[in-house]
């Protein structure tokens, strides 16, 4: 490898060593900035911005995808996210069962 060359795996890392933090969304995934302050404040904007979902182009789909955004910086979003990615799990769990 050249010097100055990074893999991949180096890019996926930050200053601090710790890996970038990824959005995983319907089998896809999205990096998120790096810069505390710019994950902040994409995620409130798109809350905020997604209160005004009446309006073209805007739309209430920013709302979950803002506080999905601002749970990796926010305890209480976090726990609020894990509680109805639970909840949604048994649902779907009792919805296969009832089928079955």
């Amino acid at each position: 490898m050249a010097a100055g060359a990074s893999d991949d795996h180096a890019t996926d890392k930050n200053d601090h060593g710790e890996p970038r933090r990824t959005i995983k969304l319907f089998g896809r995934s999205v990096r998120m900035p790096r810069s505390r302050s710019q994950r902040i404040a994409i995620g409130g904007g798109l809350v905020v911005l997604g209160c005004f979902g009446f309006l073209p182009i805007l739309g209430f789909w920013m709302v979950p995808l803002g506080l999905v955004v601002l749970s990796y910086e926010f305890p209480a979003i976090r726990r609020w996210r894990r509680n109805m990615a639970v909840w949604w799990g048994r649902r779907r769990a009792a919805g296969k069962r009832k089928r079955v």
